[in-house]
């Protein structure tokens, strides 16, 4: 990250690797000062990894359906929920969940929901 000009004060989150945390990863966090995040589970949107020999395997219709239902079926619906999406996937998926952002971003907004950056998601400050 620092060959990027990205240090430790101006990346306070961290999102650990495969999404894995247990005590230990959530306690090393804290003595670095760091805010420990993760997708919102429910959704599915951290599926798009998975390619067809997997048998978790979930193509991006698949995905948009399973956060639509979920959407639908929760009286709060996604207000606050993270949606995780890989930008690098494996090759073999051809269906790649990132081409089809536009599509949720357009259903997202005409369902009233406003996009917001993590960071101000997790401000708790008011401001």
């Amino acid at each position: 990250m620092r060959a990027f000009g990205i240090t430790k004060s101006s990346a306070r989150l961290f999102l650990p690797p495969f999404e894995w945390y247990n005590r230990q990863v959530s306690a090393w966090t804290a003595m670095m000062n760091l805010q420990l995040i993760n997708f919102t589970p429910g959704t599915s949107s951290n599926a798009d990894y998975t390619t067809p020999d997997m048998k978790n395997y979930a193509s991006s219709e698949a995905i948009l359906k399973r956060m639509k239902e979920y959407e639908r079926q929760d009286p709060t619906g996604l207000n606050g929920f993270i949606l995780l999406s890989h930008i690098g996937v494996a090759p073999v998926r051809k269906d790649k969940f990132y081409n089809h952002l536009e599509e949720l971003l357009e259903w997202l907004k005409s369902k009233g929901y406003k996009m917001v950056r993590i960071d101000q998601l997790l401000d708790r400050s008011g401001s």
